[in-house]
């Protein structure tokens, strides 16, 4: 082998080890736009941009609180209104989100820290998020969300 050879061939090591190391990171980028667009949907409820908020939820979404369960209409019409009157008035404390992500779905936890006065009467307690997204042509899309709360 001769001198220019065993450069040309330790040169091309090198370039294939570092392309994987060049490359993006996927994982991170989902990471990033999962909390993206659950960000995108509490703003939009916390400014009262009802159909915003409603862009980032799947048709068959299903939303669960306090034993119940509502679909996406249901969700849009009986409950959007008052998340959105409450987001506006009472200021939360959201500790930072926990993402898991395996292939196209992705579950995200986190607590939020609620105080202030909503109606007249005092608020002071702890709301516990679960969220599952989908990736939906390189868009994620919230599927469910789960709300429970205890007081303080």
């Amino acid at each position: 082998m001769t001198r220019g050879t065993r450069f040309s061939s330790l040169l091309l090591t090198v370039v294939l080890v570092s392309v994987p190391a060049c490359a993006p990171d996927s994982r991170s980028d989902d990471d990033a736009n999962v909390r993206a667009a659950l960000e995108s949907f509490y703003g939009a409820v916390k400014r009262g941009d009802a159909a915003a908020a409603m862009s980032l939820i799947a048709p068959d979404a299903v939303f669960m609180e306090s034993g119940g369960l509502e679909t996406r209409a249901e969700y849009e019409a009986n409950h959007l209104p008052s998340d959105i009157a409450f987001e506006r008035e009472v200021d939360g404390k959201r500790s930072p989100w926990r993402v898991t992500i395996k292939d196209d779905t992705a579950w995200v936890i986190a607590t939020t820290e609620y105080s202030g006065t909503f109606e007249g009467g005092p608020v002071d307690f702890v709301s516990a998020q679960l969220a599952v997204l989908t990736r939906e042509m390189d868009a994620w899309r919230i599927r469910s969300i789960h709300w429970s709360s205890r007081r303080r």
